[in-house]
C-alpha cells in the first residue's frame, strides 16, 4: 500500500476509534476506509496476475491474549475469510495462536482492519449495559459474536462491490485463482485440517454486538448503516 493510501486509511480508521467520535461519524470513516482497502485488494490482485513477484502468497501469526481470546480470535477470522485469507487457531499457554494465510496484500489489510476492530469493539463493550442478573463475561461473549458476525457480513460486501467495478480482466476469475492458492498453501502446512466445534454461547449480547456491528459499518460505496494488538510479523 503506498505510504499516501496507508496514512490515508490509517487517519480514518484513528478517527473511528476515537472514544470521543460519534457512533454516526464513526460509521463515516471506518466505511471509507474499508472501501479504500476493498478496492486497494482488487488493485493489487490484478497487478500480481500480470507480475506475481508483486503479491506473493505468504503466511504470518498472530497472538491472541486473555480476556475473551476465544472471540478475539473468532473476530479475526471473520475480518481474514472475506478479505481471502485463511487462519488455523492453535491454543499456547496465553491463550491463541492464529495462522494466518494469504497473499501480502490481503494479509496487510487485515492487519489493519483487526487491529482498529479490536479497538472499536473495546469501546464498544465498555459502553454496553450488561442486562441486570447477567452474567459479565457471558454477556460480552455474546456481544463480540454479534459484532465479529455483522463485521464479516458487511466486508464481504465492500469486497464484492470493489470487484463488480469494470475492468479490462475478470476479477472473479482472478479473485478466484487468489482463493484457491491461498487453500493449497494452507493444505501443505495443515494437510489433516478439522474445523473447530460449533460454540454455545448462553450470554444475551448478541443481538446489541450485532448492531454495534451494522454501526461500524465496513460497507461499499452507497451503504450506510454508526460505530462501535498488532499482528505478528510475516514469515
Amino acid at each position: 500500500m503506498s505510504d499516501a493510501m496507508l496514512a490515508r486509511v490509517r487517519k480514518l480508521l484513528a478517527k473511528a476509534e476515537d472514544p470521543a467520535c460519534s457512533p454516526a461519524e464513526a460509521a463515516l470513516f471506518t466505511a471509507k476506509a474499508t472501501e479504500l482497502i476493498a478496492r486497494y485488494g482488487v488493485d493489487r490482485a490484478l497487478l500480481a496476475a500480470r507480475d506475481p513477484a508483486t503479491d506473493p502468497v505468504g503466511d504470518r501469526t498472530v497472538g491472541i491474549i486473555a480476556p475473551y481470546a476465544l472471540d478475539k480470535a473468532g473476530l479475526l477470522a471473520a475480518v481474514a475469510d472475506p478479505l481471502r485469507c485463511r487462519c488455523v487457531r492453535r491454543r499456547d499457554r496465553t491463550g491463541y495462536t492464529m495462522h494466518l494465510f494469504g497473499f501480502a496484500s490481503d494479509l496487510e489489510r487485515v492487519e489493519l482492519l483487526f487491529t482498529s476492530l479490536l479497538v472499536q469493539a473495546a469501546h464498544g463493550i465498555a459502553g454496553a449495559e450488561v442486562p441486570r442478573g447477567e452474567h459479565p463475561a457471558a454477556f460480552r461473549r455474546s456481544w463480540l459474536a454479534g459484532f465479529a458476525r455483522e463485521v464479516g457480513a458487511r466486508l464481504r460486501t465492500a469486497e464484492e462491490c470493489a470487484a463488480a467495478r469494470p475492468a479490462g480482466i475478470s476479477v472473479a476469475l482472478v479473485l478466484a485463482d487468489r482463493s484457491t492458492r491461498v487453500d493449497r498453501r494452507l493444505a501443505e502446512v495443515y494437510p489433516r485440517l478439522r474445523p473447530a466445534a460449533a460454540r454455545r454461547l448462553v450470554g444475551g449480547g448478541l443481538a446489541q454486538g450485532a448492531a454495534a456491528g451494522r454501526r461500524a459499518d465496513l460497507g461499499g460505496t452507497g451503504l450506510r448503516a454508526g460505530s462501535p494488538g498488532k499482528l505478528g510479523p510475516s514469515r
